[in-house]
């Protein structure tokens, strides 16, 4: 018969295995050879092929249908309802229409609402196949940076690591839409270190457990991680999120390494600087940074306030008065 592996690779993990007792039929009795049998056996065996993949045609065709737009990906019955009318062939119907999401999302521009959609034809996935880890994985990530929905990421991946607790990357994941988008920083500590602990990650997963409990609001932090989650991801889409995300940060980063600067110009002067190159002037800053949309620092003479042309709205990771050590009494192993 047709089945699926589940083994959480990417693509369309298809098997064929057949009846032990067809290849039986082929063993040969050295006294009694009979031609007749071999060519039944010959024309049976291609009987059963065709219908293998008569099958895994009609299959698909009509999960396709069922998946051919976003409006239907939405009206897709729960896996639960779905998956007993699949007759034992879930797994193939999970990797059709996983497929079917990969097209719908490999679309030039998808309006932030028809993104709904998105969570239900995952949530039927990885019911159809509760060891799908890829549909997690990647799923977790389409909705948490193109739909910006955190509470669903959340949702689907801790029922893939509930079904998968060795996914090292699903805990990965969930530390990270705690630590980059809920500033849960305990919590992102605590799924870091549960990813920390896990067969098949990365050597830099334990460092970067032990970083979040002691300095989880640095800037130079959120980089390491956005870098991390960059390199785990082909996608271009996710990728040129992410991307944006690290040229965010950079602005954080940099507006407050020039905070610090204008303070210490402020102890020193007892007064705002008149613009920011007077701070490369004296050397309380090595250079003014560049601005990574393009953009630039302006500075309020006035109040010392300083922001970016381009993002006005401060990401604030953190603030200047909150630079103490964020520490624990959990101890890292």
């Amino acid at each position: 018969m047709v089945s699926a592996s589940s083994d959480g690779s990417t693509g369309y993990r298809l098997r064929l295995s057949f009846p032990l007792k067809l290849l039986g039929l082929w063993r040969t009795d050295r006294n009694a050879s009979n031609h007749r049998s071999f060519a039944l056996v010959g024309l049976t065996f291609c009987l059963l092929l065709s219908l293998i993949v008569w099958l895994q045609h009609e299959l698909e065709q009509r999960i396709g249908r069922i998946a051919q737009s976003r409006e239907q990906l939405r009206l897709l019955p729960s896996g639960d309802v779905l998956k007993p009318a699949l007759l034992g062939y879930h797994h193939l119907a999970a990797d059709v229409l996983w497929l079917q999401v990969v097209q719908v999302l490999g679309q030039k521009e998808i309006p932030q609402p028809d993104y709904e959609w998105a969570y239900h034809a995952l949530d039927v996935i990885t019911t159809l196949d509760p060891r799908y880890v890829y549909a997690y994985d990647a799923g977790g990530i389409v909705l948490a940076e193109l739909a910006g929905d955190i509470e669903s990421s959340n949702r689907l991946l801790k029922k893939g690591l509930a079904a998968n607790p060795e996914a090292w990357r699903l805990a990965f994941q969930l530390g990270f839409n705690h630590f980059f988008h809920l500033h849960d920083y305990r919590a992102a500590a605590d799924y870091m270190a549960v990813a920390a602990q896990l067969p098949g990650r990365p050597a830099y997963v334990p460092e970067l457990a032990a970083r979040l409990y002691a300095e989880a609001k640095h800037p130079d932090l959120a980089l390491h991680f956005l870098a991390s989650m960059r390199q785990s991801t082909s996608d271009p889409s996710v990728i040129e999120a992410l991307d944006r995300r690290r040229d965010e940060v950079l602005i954080e980063r940099d507006l407050v390494m020039i905070e610090q600067a204008v303070g210490r110009y402020w102890k020193r002067h007892g007064r705002y600087p008149l613009s920011l190159a007077v701070l490369a002037d004296e050397r309380l800053l090595d250079r003014i940074p560049v601005e990574p949309f393009g953009g630039t620092y302006e500075l309020d003479v006035e109040t010392g306030q300083v922001w970016s042309s381009t993002h006005p709205r401060r990401l604030r990771l953190f603030r200047p008065d909150e630079m103490q050590p964020f520490t624990s009494a959990s101890a890292m192993p």
